[in-house]
């Protein structure tokens, strides 16, 4: 692979999202020390993480995969309650409660 496009990488993770959460992971290891599954002459990081995504040596791990959907998913412990904080002015602004 002389370049790594977006397009060599999606058929391999869910979707673009998916590509970027595993790509910034990735990228993360590999400067923090963690040694590179493809060979590489003089890539930085995120290109790096990329080629290892693009040729299939990098996936998300099914657990990992569902704790970040969980993230999202999770229902809230009590409903959100917007208030209106002020009615005086050229606006009305929401806050939580």
């Amino acid at each position: 692979m002389a370049r790594v496009t977006v397009e060599d990488c999606l058929p391999l993770v869910e979707n673009r999202f998916a590509l970027v959460l595993l790509s910034t992971k990735r990228t993360r290891q590999l400067m923090a020390g963690a040694r590179p599954v493809v060979e590489s002459i003089k890539n930085k990081a995120p290109v790096l993480a990329l080629r290892e995504v693009g040729t299939g040596k990098v996936r998300f791990d099914r657990s990992v995969r569902d704790a970040l959907m969980g993230k999202f998913d999770k229902p809230r412990d009590r409903p959100m309650i917007l208030r209106p904080v002020s009615t005086t002015g050229p606006r009305n602004i929401l806050t939580e409660s």
